[in-house]
């Protein structure tokens, strides 16, 4: 197997990915974000992703995916969406779910949430980190485990990675996303 790790997500200024519902909100939708992402979903070879997690995109019922749950104890594929497979990390080894989805090669599209970018952490090629600076979303869900007793940044280099130059999204919002690269 020939995997490309990378992970995707926007985040407020104070690092959350949702707020304290476990949703997304639409202060932190942006377009040009939405596209970038959406870009990337379509080159990517499989996505991943909890249970609270979903792009909701025109090609997201096409895109195989792994769906991180607790839920059971088997890989399966998910009764509601036939390009999609449940996988209990705690059953199964990423490997196996793999071969199980059919996927043995190209970019694995890691989405969210929390547990899953934590899963994955010491395995990403590049984490592309977008960051809505006006937006706060006090009491939201941190984008990692450690947020926000760390910040998102302090987290990915703590992992070996390291920042490049940031790609504008929305000049209007200030919207940047940064990749971050792993280190040697």
């Amino acid at each position: 197997m020939s995997f490309r790790f990378e992970a995707y997500v926007i985040v407020s200024a104070d690092g959350m990915l949702a707020d304290a519902d476990h949703v997304m909100p639409q202060s932190l939708k942006f377009a040009g974000d939405k596209r970038f992402f959406e870009q990337s979903l379509d080159r990517a070879a499989l996505i991943v992703h909890g249970r609270n997690s979903y792009e909701q995109q025109p090609n997201s019922p096409k895109r195989k995916r792994l769906i991180l749950t607790r839920k059971i104890a088997a890989l399966t594929v998910d009764p509601e969406m036939p390009n999609a497979t449940l996988w209990n990390p705690a059953d199964a080894s990423f490997e196996e779910a793999c071969a199980f989805a059919d996927v043995s090669a190209g970019t694995v599209a890691i989405i969210g949430g929390p547990l899953v970018f934590d899963l994955f952490m010491d395995r990403y090629d590049t984490f592309w980190l977008s960051e809505a600076p006006h937006v706060r979303l006090p009491g939201g869900e941190g984008c990692f485990v450690d947020v926000p007793a760390r910040t998102p940044q302090e987290v990915l280099t703590s992992h070996g990675m390291k920042a490049g130059a940031p790609y504008v999204l929305d000049a209007a919002h200030d919207v940047t996303v940064t990749p971050w690269r792993r280190v040697g």
